[in-house]
């Protein structure tokens, strides 16, 4: 009986002992893969840690060839400016002379179409095309100087391009209309029309001329015709006198530019209406007091 009990015990002792040894394989398994998987986190974080060092070093290095390329440029910079210093300033360049607002030239009016009376003392010669947007601002200024001055002032409408790609044919078409009486009408639709919808072609501008009535076979052949040097001579009489741009304006020969409030007419118009009147006194015609004292006195180019 006792024997047996002994037995038992030894073989529970063993019992106890594989297991405890189990639970320390177990336990030293686990720390062995705990182990191995920080090393394995380890070696991929020094890993990455050595690929940052590496793309560092690279933009340290781009840095610094940039950095030196920069210092470069300066340098290049610092010797041209230098360079630039140590030349003679170039001398400055001649202002382009235009007319003198305070002198009086003999712009002469010629066949061109006159709104107004010949007996005005004062004449206003207007230098304008028909795709300039500043003509078409000054046209209720030039309404403005109509109603108030009525037939002491009149204005001569001559013809001046700067835009020769789309304002020449609008320009002969013009003159061909005032061949035929009809200039008024057919400033009104290049304006209305032309300008205001930028249809610049001939085609279009043909059918204007025909809806407002003109002969169509005398309308194209002063079209393609004589209006063509019509155009140019006025184009080249003005280019005579400084004009460069457009509006430009000679009143009674005194020189103003651009489109202008009707304040700035009326105070050339009021001074030459004081001395038209003045010279109107001593004998000389109003019908001949443009052409007698203006274009004949007056100064016969820039």
């Amino acid at each position: 009986m006792r024997f047996v009990s002994v037995l038992a015990l030894v073989a529970l002792a063993g019992c106890v002992s594989s297991a405890r040894v189990h639970r320390l394989e177990t336990r030293l398994a686990a720390a062995e893969a705990a182990q191995a998987k920080a090393e394995f986190e380890q070696h991929n974080a020094m890993t990455r840690v050595e690929a940052l060092l590496e793309r560092l070093a690279g933009a340290v290095g781009e840095l610094t060839e940039a950095n030196r390329q920069a210092d470069d440029l300066a340098d290049q910079v610092a010797a041209l400016q230098a360079k630039l210093a140590a030349q003679p300033a170039a001398p400055p360049r001649p202002k382009r002379s235009g007319p003198d607002p305070t002198k009086v030239y003999g712009v002469p009016i010629g066949q061109a179409p006159v709104r107004g009376k010949a007996t005005a003392l004062v004449t206003i010669i207007r230098a304008g095309e028909y795709a300039c947007p500043f003509c078409e601002k000054v046209r209720p200024t030039l309404d403005q100087i109509v109603a108030t001055y009525g037939d002491q002032v009149r204005i001569v409408y001559r013809t001046f391009i700067v835009h020769p790609q789309v304002a020449t044919y609008a320009a002969r078409a013009a003159c061909a209309a005032h061949r035929q009486g009809r200039f008024w009408d057919m400033d009104k639709v290049l304006w209305d029309e032309t300008f205001l919808k930028r249809e610049f072609e001939p085609t279009q501008i043909d059918a204007l001329a025909a809806r407002i009535g003109l002969n169509p076979q005398r309308f194209l052949a002063d079209v393609t015709g004589v209006c063509v040097g019509l155009v140019e001579a006025d184009q080249a009489e003005l280019t005579k006198f400084g004009v460069g741009a457009t509006p430009v304006f000679f009143v009674n020969g005194r020189f103003l530019s651009g489109a202008q409030p009707f304040s700035a007419f009326a105070a050339l118009i009021d001074v030459e209406l004081d001395k038209a009147k003045a010279v109107v006194k001593t004998g000389v015609k109003p019908a001949r007091y443009y052409e007698q004292e203006i274009v004949n006195k007056g100064l016969p180019s820039l």
